[in-house]
């Protein structure tokens, strides 16, 4: 699907505009610290850590459906994944979202992906990486489940 430059150009202008409301809008006076709505909805403890991943994962969606490549949806998906978890941990969270940024982040990917051509292809194969993994873990856990279960119950048999 090739675009256009003004094209292009107005849709990151537009993503722009909403990363910058997210992540920079304000100062805290006297000094260079800047934060968003973001930093403000992680505030909330609990619904405020799923009120910003849902407004990520919305920024992503619309990022995918200008045509990002599937690499850069999936460095955009790690980079929620780290401020989600790290989010989650009372202050330090709050802290770390004051300088991670992560909807910066992932506008720098997109504007990276159709101004310099970088993050091309595909993430399937880093996708089924991380599903083996996945299946290796749970293979693992259910092993180790029924190995406890085993020798419990022949510890109460005898």
């Amino acid at each position: 699907m090739e675009q256009d430059t003004k094209t292009i150009s107005s849709e990151l202008k537009w993503l722009d505009t909403a990363t910058q409301l997210l992540d920079n809008r304000f100062r805290i006076p006297g000094t260079d610290i800047r934060f968003g709505l973001d930093f403000l909805i992680g505030l909330m403890p609990g619904i405020g850590d799923i009120a910003s991943l849902s407004i990520s994962g919305l920024l992503v969606t619309v990022m995918a459906r200008k045509g990002a490549s599937g690499m850069v949806i999936l460095k955009m998906l790690w980079n929620i994944l780290i401020d989600a978890i790290v989010g989650t941990v009372p202050i330090l969270g709050d802290i770390f979202d004051l300088a991670y940024r992560a909807n910066r982040r992932n506008l720098e990917l997109l504007q990276e992906h159709y101004v310099e051509g970088e993050h091309d292809g595909s993430a399937w194969p880093v996708v089924i990486f991380i599903l083996l993994i996945v299946l290796g873990l749970i293979v693992a856990a259910t092993y180790a489940v029924w190995w406890v279960l085993a020798e419990s119950y022949s510890i109460l048999v005898g």
